[in-house]
């Protein structure tokens, strides 16, 4: 399953694991627009979906990683350390769900700002 997420400086499609709860249940909601949180090299952003944290949640994920917030009810997004990283490793607030990973380059979301609008679609095959 494929989405896009777009925001006023770009935008970049992402490969999601269709088979995990967390994911169908976002594709049920899709398309949906939001306004994107920053927390060091992470963007995040409210979906208005609401699961329960599955039993392989992870906290320290790979750049690029598409997750889940549980806590937030929000698609967290990766690209590089937060402000509790040890090192240069991503390490999400609390652990979350893994729905997948971006597509290209997990860079491109350094060009989103906090309080820009974000869209996300589903990609039709």
């Amino acid at each position: 399953m494929q989405i896009r997420i777009s925001w006023p400086a770009g935008h970049i499609t992402a490969t999601l694991d269709a088979s995990t709860p967390t994911a169908q249940a976002l594709a049920k909601a899709l398309p949906l627009a939001s306004t994107a949180s920053t927390w060091g090299e992470e963007v995040y952003f409210d979906t208005g979906v609401s699961v329960s944290r599955e039993t392989d949640a992870r906290q320290v994920v790979d750049p690029g990683t598409v997750a889940f917030w549980t806590e937030g009810d929000s698609l967290a997004l990766p690209y590089g350390p937060t402000p509790i990283s040890h090192g240069e490793e991503c390490r999400l607030a609390s652990p979350c769900n893994v729905l997948g990973g971006l597509d290209g380059d997990a860079g491109l979301l350094a060009t989103v700002r906090a309080g820009d609008p974000i869209r996300v679609e589903l990609i039709e095959d």
